[in-house]
């Protein structure tokens, strides 16, 4: 995973703000959206979370560009000026945004309210004790502290429809329930209890979760390109086991996932992260909780579930 974004965009950001061309005086604070709050969020999960629990209340964007692969994003000094007009900044933490806190140091916008929604989560260690694992929405437990967490910050800038958010909040807490157990329900009775991933390592929340294996092809970066060794292993494991699928991610090149399966006559399911949506599917209003629906559907299939 990349520490942080180039050091000429840094040095353009801040510049920018010197010279006053991204704000309004430091001393203005944040225009609000008309009737409600502005939240900029960093990604999918989170802009699922504000929008549902901020209602018509809110007006929620996401810095990450629809299409876009996180872990590749590097913020652009106009992402800056949208911080400049919030009230709200969302993010999930330094293993997964860790140029989140540099866009919050170098805000003159005194109004903004900076909200790491994984800041009380325990992050499970990546592959082999490595870098930890950035992706804690995939355990529905930290889904809803995360929710948790933005409505107490819509309370804290909108104390007059704190209610509303509690209410909002509660609602996406029982959704993410009743999604946990059709999972526990639906991976219950399994052929196979390994996933065999040919992408980065963004599972493991989820595998820990209900007691699956999870063996992936890259490490926490798509940037990563596994050994000949790595890839000749997967091919050994779904051999031996008698696996039927192996599972590509979303938003990044399947050739890994391609070359397994063309190795081992498996076929391949897509099994999506929910880092982000393609422009169609925010267009079209998808959610995390249909992302994840279509993820139980493809597990389902490709573990062999009665």
């Amino acid at each position: 995973m990349r520490t942080g974004y180039p050091a000429l965009a840094a040095l353009l950001i801040v510049l920018a703000v010197s010279a006053g061309l991204l704000m309004r005086r430091a001393s203005a604070p944040a225009e609000k959206a008309e009737g409600g709050l502005r939240v900029v969020t960093t990604l999918f999960p989170l802009y699922d979370m504000a929008s549902a629990i901020g209602g018509g209340r809110a007006e929620v964007s996401m810095l990450l560009p629809p299409g876009m692969e996180p872990h590749s994003f590097e913020p652009r000094p106009g992402d800056m000026a949208r911080l400049e007009r919030a009230d709200i900044f969302v993010y999930t933490g330094s293993s997964m945004e860790p140029w989140a806190g540099d866009l919050v140091r170098a805000s003159a916008n005194r109004e903004l309210l900076a909200v790491d929604a994984g800041r009380d989560i325990v992050r499970a260690a990546g592959p082999s004790g490595g870098a930890p694992d950035p992706h804690i929405w995939l355990d529905f437990d930290n889904a809803k502290v995360m929710a948790r967490t933005i409505a107490d910050a819509f309370q804290t800038k909108d104390p007059e429809n704190a209610e509303a958010y509690r209410r909002a909040a509660a609602q996406y807490v029982e959704k993410l329930s009743a999604l946990d157990l059709s999972y526990r329900n639906g991976l219950a009775r399994c052929r196979t209890r390994n996933i065999v991933y040919g992408g980065h390592y963004a599972f493991a929340y989820m595998a820990r979760r209900y007691g699956l294996e999870y063996s992936s092809a890259q490490g926490i970066s798509p940037d990563s390109e596994p050994t000949a060794r790595d890839l000749a292993a997967l091919v050994e494991q779904i051999r031996r086991e008698k696996i039927k699928s192996v599972f590509y991610e979303e938003l990044a090149s399947p050739k890994i996932a391609e070359t397994v399966a063309r190795e081992t006559g498996a076929g391949m399911l897509m099994l999506n992260a929910a880092h982000n949506v393609s422009r169609d599917q925010l267009r079209d209003g998808v959610t995390f909780f249909d992302i994840l629906g279509s993820d139980l559907a493809a597990l389902r299939e490709g573990l062999e579930c009665r």
